[in-house]
């Protein structure tokens, strides 16, 4: 991503995300913006999804979020306005934006970049330190997904 034009450097305050931009050139050009944060998992906070799944059989985090943390609209919420932010934060839309943030946070920013509904975020997964690009046909109309979980770049 060297030398690619980014009119904004967006970063989660999460120590990792703040440290994977900072790995990847970026620290001094990112600004800390909140809503990049991963999902609030509140009483599911450090627990695996086979924990999980052994005391609430069926849980689905794209459509059940997490009791006592964020719920899956709140997400989409945070998502919705980062979108809007990068789509009208200057008027038309353009420049590159550079994100770093975590994997269910980017899922339903993909799925809303895209106009789904916010339980489709469980059919798009990530690696950590993936790559993915979102961008357009033609139009900010016409949204769509470019690159996703690209983690070549990890192969060297």
């Amino acid at each position: 991503m060297q030398g690619l034009p980014f009119a904004r450097v967006l970063c989660s305050p999460l120590q990792r995300a703040v440290r994977t931009c900072e790995l990847a050139g970026f620290g001094t050009l990112a600004e800390l913006d909140a809503r990049l944060v991963e999902w609030n998992y509140g009483d599911y906070e450090g627990r695996t999804s086979a924990e999980i799944h052994a005391s609430r059989p069926g849980w689905w985090l794209f459509r059940d979020g997490c009791p006592g943390g964020e719920s899956v609209d709140q997400v989409a919420a945070r998502a919705d306005s980062l979108i809007a932010t990068l789509r009208d934060g200057d008027g038309d839309g353009d420049g590159n934006a550079l994100l770093f943030s975590s994997g269910h946070f980017l899922r339903m920013l993909a799925v809303r970049w895209l106009g789904l509904p916010p339980a489709d975020g469980a059919r798009f997964m990530l690696d950590t330190a993936s790559v993915s690009v979102l961008g357009y046909e033609h139009t900010l109309q016409q949204p769509v997904v470019r690159l996703w979980n690209d983690t070549r770049h990890a192969e060297h």
